[in-house]
């Protein structure tokens, strides 16, 4: 019997959107996007985490200034109630990914324990 693997991938992703973990960050998200500035300063944050993740992926050297502004939109974003219950949510989620992961690459680590 042939497994298409690609059919059980798409069957967690649809398992993955009923875990309690997906649905309280939802929540959370959908109630951080009614404080106009939460939601804002969260935006401005993905957007600077993203940038210099991609220079690092590229191998260019971070400036103080960048590091700087990253610090400070951290500390900013730290201080906010919404953004705070949505990251703990994210925490929660990744957790469960993390998990996920450990099953799904377990056969390839006994592979390589050998």
């Amino acid at each position: 019997m042939a497994v298409n693997i690609y059919d059980t991938a798409n069957t967690l992703e649809q398992q993955l959107r009923e875990t309690k973990e997906f649905k309280e960050l939802k929540t959370s998200y959908e109630a951080m996007k009614t404080n106009k500035a939460a939601f804002d300063l969260f935006k401005d944050f993905q957007e600077i985490q993203m940038q210099l993740s991609q220079k690092q992926m590229n191998g260019e050297e971070l400036t103080d200034e960048e590091v700087q502004k990253a610090h400070d939109l951290a500390d900013k974003v730290g201080n906010v109630d919404e953004i705070k219950a949505l990251m703990g949510k994210e925490r929660n989620l990744n957790q469960l990914m993390n998990d996920l992961n450990q099953i799904i690459t377990k056969p390839v680590q006994e592979l390589y324990r050998d």
